[in-house]
């Protein structure tokens, strides 16, 4: 009698399935072939009476999000192929899902997609061979499964191609999962287990092969139960804790785990370890429950997670083009729901959908022998060439091979109990099997057969990018004398020093005339040789630093360039004293003259800079150093000036420059002829822009050219003097030599004399 019920329920459930409609927009897309999928988007929690034919109505049932998300992945996948001009060129790919809702009750679904044209007719060979229905999609469980590329069905039955000849899947086989298990058994020596698992085919074929796998291993089984709707959860609990198990292997599909581990926290049960099958181990919301911490330590068994590009765009464009269409409309999904949710749903088993689809995809491109651009349109697509095709799989997506085994199971993909290359594992909780998996940084690198624990810092030599399992040595860089750059700032100042020998010389000859003599007589030949001096440092700025390099390369400019500078602070001084105060102050006068006033300043300050530089490089010398930084791949050596020992040296030279500065201002208004007061000021201010300049780049940038820009810094200060005091007097010596005699001067003053009184 209930064989007789059972098929009358049969035929109810198929009459609706074939008149109720469904919503085009997301079940149905029209093409030249179809493939069929089955997805369980909503959930019958009872049992339907067997004593009375009853129709399903999948709508008013509890909503699954992460199988709505996996139905969401086959119409993606089937618009992306239809979107590619390499995969079945010309050729585009229709659908027909259905959503079977419960395992036991999915006949209408199955049949819709086997009939044609509305009509189950399997014997009629035309109508059969008409069909375009070249595979179908489906389903999660075990249960439901037929003759399918199956995404989420992983009984270890469907093996058996003897059984099953047209079956494959794109999900790993229970057997894999059991394997894992016991390597997490082993590992942390657990011995008393329980074993809880759905009560269908899916959690009895992982029940039967943990028993297996377990026959010849020291682990006992303490307790097994298969969990559904109506489990006594009270009594459960009860005999675990009697039973005194502390590990809890939980072989179920989401919905199931869901209520289990809610009824633990409910029972206040404590301080377990649950082992999670990939069926529920990304569960999103069960993390969020308030008491989940106290239950214990989850450990979870997954699918290694595969972005899928495109998709989050899929769905958003989806949601807004369903809004435009219609608001009175069925609602989105069918619930209230937005395109985050369905985004960041569960992602297990989308990979897999997404590799069935294409799987079919890429059977289909080679039965219809596809190729530059088209495909044989003449071609009648059969099952067993599509099912031959598909046995054949060997295509690479999103970076995976994929092929099929001879048992229909997939060959791609893989556990690891430890974290990738790489990474380094930072523990969670009590258990030392939970952890988080962190990249080591850049300058860092991973060791895990000695420490798989801790990212190790490298060498100063050496360097690493980020995620390393080893580190290499650092390129020395420095500029040599072969450098171009430093060719030419080189052959620069070999020019400067013939320059000042040149002016120099001209000086000699003509030193009674008046220009010379208003430069500054006898003190320019001082000037010239301390900046021809000055230039020996610009030599030492490359080539491999050495003590004596990083000595020179800084001590005669310092001192040198500082006599310099006296020289001219001494000269503005007395132009502007001559000029200005002379007359108000004539024993001033009387006896700067009488002791050399000019010389005794600079002879003063050129005993006081040079204690200071012997003093501060006696305390804190300049030596060879590095520049290291953990972002570059080099080491760029350098000389370590230490700031302390030229902090009293660049006080006085401040102090110097500023004074000359002042003195040179205020005598800016003085005769033509006698504008070095003018030249002086232009040359300290470029002087003072060069080396904020060079202040500057120098903070900000540590490279191997930071020595080449500190020599072309100096020789910048050098031919400043040089073009801006020195080489104006020259063009009047040589060009102009009808200025350059005592009545002009002499008349220079007269006028400015007259003007002033």
């Amino acid at each position: 009698m209930k064989r007789i019920w059972a098929h009358i329920c049969l035929l109810g459930c198929l009459l609706q399935a074939l008149t109720e409609p469904v919503s085009a927009s997301e079940f149905a897309l029209d093409g030249d072939f179809f493939i069929g999928g089955l997805f369980d988007i909503h959930e019958v929690n009872d049992d339907i009476s067997w004593d009375r034919p009853e129709t399903i109505i999948c709508s008013s049932q509890p909503f699954i999000l992460s199988s709505y998300r996996r139905f969401q992945m086959m119409r993606f996948s089937v618009e992306e192929i239809n979107n590619s001009t390499n995969l079945l060129p010309g050729v585009t790919l229709g659908y027909e899902i259905f959503d079977h809702c419960s395992d036991r009750q999915n006949f209408p679904g199955i049949f819709n997609l086997i009939s044609v044209n509305g009509f189950i007719q399997p014997w009629n060979e035309s109508l059969r061979n008409s069909s375009k229905m070249i595979a179908v999609v489906g389903t999660y469980t075990s249960t439901a499964t037929l003759s399918f590329v199956s995404y989420g069905a992983s009984s270890s039955v469907f093996s058996k191609k003897l059984n099953f000849p047209s079956f494959l899947r794109t999900i790993h086989p229970n057997k894999d999962v059991i394997d894992v298990v016991l390597m997490i058994l082993k590992e942390f020596n657990w011995r008393w287990v329980s074993f809880l698992h759905i009560d269908d085919d899916y959690g009895r074929d992982g029940r039967d092969l943990f028993i297996n796998i377990i026959e010849k291993t020291e682990i006992c089984l303490a307790y097994t139960k298969g969990l559904d709707t109506y489990t006594n959860y009270t009594k459960l609990f009860q005999i675990i804790k009697t039973l005194r198990v502390n590990v809890m292997i939980v072989f179920a599909p989401e919905w199931t785990a869901e209520a289990l581990i809610k009824a633990a926290i409910e029972h206040n049960v404590t301080n377990k370890v649950w082992i999670a099958v990939d069926a529920w181990s990304l569960h999103k919301k069960l993390p969020k429950e308030d008491g989940i911490k106290k239950i214990g330590t989850v450990v979870g068994i997954a699918e290694p997670l595969i972005t899928i590009p495109g998709f989050s765009d899929f769905i958003h464009s989806f949601k807004a083009q369903s809004q435009q269409e219609d608001a009175n409309k069925v609602k989105f999904c069918n619930q209230v729901c937005n395109s985050e949710d369905i985004i960041n749903a569960d992602p297990s088993f989308s990979f897999s959908v997404h590799t069935a689809v294409y799987a079919i995809a890429h059977a289909l491109h080679t039965v219809l022998q596809c190729g530059a651009g088209k495909c044989n349109s003449n071609t009648k697509v059969q099952p067993h060439m599509m099912l031959a095709e598909l046995r054949r799989s060997n295509f690479t997506l999103l970076n995976e091979r994929i092929q099929f085994d001879e048992n229909g199971d997939p060959k791609y993909g893989s556990y690891s109990i430890e974290c990738p290359e790489g990474f380094a594992k930072h523990q969670e909780g009590t258990q030392k099997c939970c952890f988080n998996c962190t990249i080591c940084p850049r300058g860092t690198y991973i060791n895990s057969t000695v420490d798989p624990n801790n990212c190790i810092s490298c060498k100063e030599t050496e360097w690493s990018e980020a995620g390393s399992t080893s580190c290499s040595e650092r390129l020395v860089e420095y500029v040599p004398f072969s450098h171009g750059g430093a060719v030419v700032i080189n052959l620069g100042a070999l020019i400067f020093m013939g320059l000042t020998a040149a002016i120099s010389a001209l000086f000699i000859h003509k030193y009674k005339t008046p220009v010379v003599k208003s430069a500054g007589g006898p003190m320019c030949f001082l000037i010239l040789a301390c900046l021809s001096l000055s230039s020996v440092s610009v030599f030492f700025n490359f080539g491999k630093p050495t003590p004596a390099s990083c000595v020179l390369k800084y001590f005669p400019f310092l001192f040198f360039f500082t006599i310099c500078i006296a020289c001219f602070l001494v000269r503005s001084f007395q132009i502007v004293f001559v000029f200005r105060v002379a007359t108000d102050y004539p024993t001033f006068l009387s006896w700067w003259k009488k002791c050399h006033g000019q010389w005794l300043v600079i002879i003063v300050i050129s005993v006081v800079q040079a204690s200071l530089l012997i003093t501060g490089y006696s305390s804190a010398p300049p030596k060879p150093g590095n520049i290291t930084l953990p972002e570059t791949k080099t080491i760029t050596l350098c000389c370590d000036q230490h700031f302390q020992a030229v902090s009293c040296f660049l006080i006085l030279f401040s102090i110097l420059c500023c004074l000359s500065i002042i003195f040179s201002y205020m005598g800016k208004e003085l005769p033509k002829n006698y504008n070095e007061a003018k030249s002086i000021t232009f040359c300290l201010l470029l002087l003072i822009i060069i080396w904020i300049i060079y202040a500057t780049t120098h903070l900000l940038y540590h490279t191997q050219y930071t020595s080449t820009l500190n020599a072309l810094a100096i020789l910048c200060s050098l031919y400043s003097f040089i073009f801006w005091y020195f080489l104006p007097k020259c063009y009047i010596i040589v060009f102009e030599p009808q200025k350059n005699t005592r009545q002009y001067f002499l008349s220079l003053i007269q006028s400015y004399s007259e003007t002033s009184s």
